[in-house]
């Protein structure tokens, strides 16, 4: 799967030369869906000549192309250095592709990228061009008479200032760039659109915007329009305080919309407020606090998520709290409506005052000269507060009046944004981010949204839904304990959901009616923890906290997150995104879950204690939920042999069940993220830590373990990549074998992190979020933030212990099998033989030639082969067959063997002792292969 690949690319993603000390490509990774979400559409890029060819590019699932209507799509970008998508243009005359890599959306998991790819051969190789420290490319437009002339928007760092911004320039195709257009360290190009009547004329959109972990301000005065009238060689801003647009801090996240060079669109994120004047005339949906709040407590828990979630997502406060929790709080009898004022004020200062203006539609026939808005009215339920994450409008190149724009539904206006409507039917996933419309045929239209690919052609009042990959964004990934067992994972906006791991891609639940994966939980999926009793008990939940208890046997949930007791005067408990949940191996009626502290539950989260005191810095002024717990750990040797780790840096142990608490990180760095703290299940003194750099726009790996409960640390980030870590994990069975994800890939060690070695055969670069073992029956899953969840049994990967290590062959034991009347026959005339495979695995210490001879039990050689053997695991298929001259020798040493061919014309061995021998060099090793009779009816 992995081809010849030739790229010049950013060094924070350069791997190490590990791969000389150990190849383990043989182990291949086998992806197990699920695929009936798909992933986050960033842009796509459509032929006009024929609109059933075009490519997809995913945020962190890579660059894929249909030519059959969005029927299938394959991958074409898993040879390139990273997966993670801005922005694609394509030459359809020579077939150049041009990748804008980094997503530009600036969410939590927004992936940085490398600059600018291009591939002339459809993908089997990428050259980078440039612009590696942008991070984040928003657009790049090529000129089709020369593409060695090239402008390309960048947006720039997402978490940290930066000066390679703005707008760029080439005129040798990438080999050199100018910086045309720069506006502040703060501020980069979010959007670029060129007159199609004359591609002198561009414009730019600047935005400026900063995250952090705890906050997100998606406004500021760097915000505004630019024109060229020189094919973006020359700009000057036309957003001034005369023209009609906004020119203020107020200003956010701009898409523009080119009908000619004189006509074109601007959408809006307008984060001014609304003025207080116009409250009671201006026709708006907003709910008001005294209909939210001032009612009782019963009548409160029967207002519809939607209603609650909706006034919450007008002030943002969705980024801490959700319809569920509160309706929880009040039905617990924890406090009363009108209490809930005091929480959410001090979730958002700024919630009770003027509700900010929103989206809006403004519109030049002048070239930018003057602007005016299209519509009267406010336009209320399209960007909520997350006005940053959309910013996208099309025109049709027929007829100017006819727009789309997107953001949580998709509209449309036919009158030049005078009025509009919700085309997004219930088959089209939310939060919209592109949509193409066909120069030929305006009431055909491609749809890029949060759920992949929905084709129209009726103008949105029918849609395709091409969901066929598996694309899905994982935050966790977990198993149970079943003799079939089931992967369970919660998804980036997609929810939870389970299904048994021999799952394998087929469009045969189509004609069946059931999708092998089952929905179990809504939201934005998080961590999952399966009673090993009874693995219909499954405790999971979405963003924020909000957990539940599911009895799946009687369809039952039970929400169950802790909760501060009546009438306290402490502050709310402040959840992570992704709020950590553990079951206690020792006894599975035991639950921890943290806030700012960790809480500890004995009766399967009916009732809760606070076993700690506040194991963070402390709350962290911000508009997003800081200072939480990010992950937990209990020593399975020990039970209250306990483990935190925080999101602003600090790492807590306590070896009495929560009594007392100590800060074992201070030897470690300072401030990043603890993505991952995790006991050993061999020494209870041994612990392993990882630190993740990616808020601080840090990509080095932090990976480290100790032997004394974190009071001495050592670093085995060894040979990793620079590339952020996510998880760590320690194999069930071999203690020196270690695996580790990162924003880049799957790697693993088989020295206790002394060195690492890339472990992604056929799994391309993507970031992988959490892993799993199931003990019985070694499979490692590996849960991926864009290409959904992968298989790898590790059986042999475990047996290379130090001892087999240290050998210069070793052959691994070979299971019996029963000769079958199958092998060779077809249950139809249409349908392949089934052909069995032997499959010989073998340790090699070093990379030259051996040759592979399987003798009979009177020393017949029955299959020969020379192989090139790799330095590590190799693997030599057989598929029992004899050839006529190896028959004919048999035949003389045994007269009484009897052969008969199968439907497929072959001859296979007969039930017997077979010994594998494997020479190399001087030295040889063995082992047994039987095949034995089978008995029949």
């Amino acid at each position: 799967m992995k081809k010849a690949i030739y790229w010049v690319f950013f060094l924070a993603f350069v791997p190490s030369s590990f791969g000389q000390t150990m190849d383990l490509n043989a182990v291949n990774l086998r992806n197990i869906g699920p695929s009936i979400m798909s992933g986050r559409i960033v842009d796509i890029a459509v032929n006009p000549n024929n609109p059933t060819e075009f490519y997809a590019a995913y945020a962190s699932g890579g660059l894929w192309y249909t030519n059959n209507n969005g029927t299938s799509f394959e991958p074409i970008m898993d040879t390139a250095p990273t997966l993670n998508c801005g922005s694609v243009s394509v030459d359809w005359k020579t077939g150049t592709i041009w990748v804008g890599t980094g997503e530009v959306n600036s969410s939590r998991s927004s992936y940085a990228g490398i600059g600018i790819l291009k591939s002339t051969d459809k993908g089997n190789s990428w050259e980078n061009i440039g612009l590696q420290d942008s991070h984040h490319i928003s657009r790049i437009w090529v000129n089709p008479l020369n593409n060695n002339e090239i402008v390309v928007g960048a947006l720039g760092h997402l978490y940290t200032p930066n000066e390679e911004r703005g707008v760029f320039k080439t005129i040798d195709g990438g080999k050199t760039w100018s910086k045309t257009l720069f506006i502040n360290s703060d501020t980069g190009i979010i959007d670029i659109a060129v007159a199609s009547d004359n591609p002198q004329i561009m414009y730019a959109a600047a935005w400026e915007r900063e995250r952090k972990a705890w906050n997100f301000k998606g406004n500021g005065k760097g915000s505004g329009i630019y024109k060229s009238e020189d094919g973006g060689t020359t700009w000057y801003l036309i957003s001034r305080d005369d023209s009609g647009f906004p020119n203020n801090e107020g200003v956010g996240r701009i898409g523009l919309a080119v009908f000619n060079q004189n006509i074109l669109y601007a959408i809006l994120d307008n984060q001014n407020n609304r003025p207080a004047v116009e409250e009671t005339t201006i026709k708006s949906k907003k709910i008001s606090q005294s209909d939210m709040f001032s009612v009782p407590g019963e009548i409160f828990v029967e207002k519809s998520n939607k209603e609650i979630n909706t006034y919450l997502k007008k002030y943002g406060i969705t980024e801490k709290y959700r319809a569920e929790t509160l309706k929880n709080w009040v039905k617990n009898g924890k406090i009363q409506p009108k209490e809930l004022k005091t929480i959410l004020q001090d979730a958002n200062k700024a919630l009770f005052e003027t509700e900010v203006i929103g989206c809006e539609i403004y519109k030049s026939i002048d070239g930018g000269k003057t602007w005016q808005r299209t519509h009267e009215n406010y336009i209320d339920d399209l960007y909520y507060s997350y006005g940053y994450y959309f910013g996208n409008i099309s025109v049709d190149p027929k007829d100017e009046n006819r727009i789309y724009f997107g953001g949580v539904p998709l509209l449309f206006s036919n009158d030049g944004g005078k009025t509009m409507k919700n085309i997004s039917t219930e088959n089209v996933h939310a939060d919209h981010h592109i949509t193409w419309i066909n120069p030929n045929n305006p009431n055909h239209i491609i749809n890029g949204n949060d759920g992949g690919i929905n084709i129209s052609y009726d103008n949105g009042a029918h849609w395709k839904k091409c969901n066929n990959e598996a694309l899905g964004q994982f935050y966790a990934v977990n198993i149970d304990h079943n003799e079939s067992y089931n992967v369970y994972g919660g998804l980036q906006d997609n929810g939870v959901w389970v299904a048994n791991n021999n799952y394998r891609k087929s469009d045969a639940w189509e004609q069946e009616g059931k999708y092998p994966y089952e929905s179990i939980m809504g939201g934005d999926g998080m961590q999952v923890q399966i009673d090993k009793r009874d693995s219909n008990i499954v405790y999971t939940g979405f963003q924020f906290g909000n957990y539940f208890r599911l009895d799946r046997s009687k369809n039952t949930q039970e929400f169950i997150a802790p909760t501060l007791p009546k009438d306290t005067k402490e502050k709310p408990l402040r959840y992570n995104w992704q709020t950590p949940i553990l079951l206690s191996p020792h006894n599975q009626d035991i639950l921890y879950m943290g806030s700012q502290f960790l809480h500890r539950s004995m009766n399967q989260g009916t009732t809760w204690e606070k076993i700690s005191t506040d194991l963070t810095h402390g709350s962290v002024e911000g508009n997003v939920a800081f200072g939480t717990l990010t992950t937990i750990s209990e020593s399975p040797l020990q039970f209250g042999l306990l483990y935190t780790g925080s999101d602003d840096g600090i790492i807590h142990l306590s070896k009495d069940g929560g009594i007392s608490w100590n800060i074992i990180s201070s030897q470690l760095p300072q401030n990043l993220w603890v993505s991952r703290v995790k006991a050993s299940q061999f020494n209870k003194e041994r612990v392993y830590a990882t630190l993740n750099g990616y808020r601080n726009d840090d990509f080095k790996p932090y990976v480290y373990f100790s032997e004394d409960n974190g009071a001495n640390w050592q670093d085995i980030s060894a040979n990793l990549p620079q590339s952020p870590v996510n998880v760590i994990l320690e194999d069930t069975e071999n203690e020196n074998l270690l695996f580790v994800g990162t924003d880049n890939g799957l790697f693993v060690s088989l020295d206790k992190g002394k060195t690492w070695i890339d472990f992604s055969s056929q799994m391309p670069p993507v970031a992988v979020h959490d892993l799993v073992i199931q003990p019985k029956a070694k499979d490692l899953i590996v849960g991926t933030h864009g290409r959904s969840l992968y298989k790898v049994n590790i059986d042999k990967i475990q047996l290379l212990s130090s001892e087999i290590l240290s050998k210069s062959l070793y052959v691994y034991e070979v299971p019996s099998v029963k000769k079958s009347d199958r092998w060779g026959s077809s249950w139809s005339t249409w349908s392949k033989p089934f052909e069995p495979k032997a499959e010989i695995w073998f340790y090699s210490n070093t990379s030259e030639e051996v040759e592979i001879t399987i003798e009979n039990e009177f020393g017949l050689t029955v299959f020969s082969k020379k192989v090139a053997a790799k330095k590590g695991l190799n693997l030599i298929e057989y598929d029992y067959t004899l050839s006529n001259e190896v028959i004919n020798k048999w035949k003389k040493k045994d007269k009484k063997a009897i052969f008969e061919k199968g439907d497929n014309d072959k001859q296979y061995v007969l039930p017997s002792k077979y010994s594998i021998h494997i020479k190399k060099g001087n030295e040889e090793v063995f082992t047994h292969l039987e095949v034995t009779e089978s008995k029949k009816a």
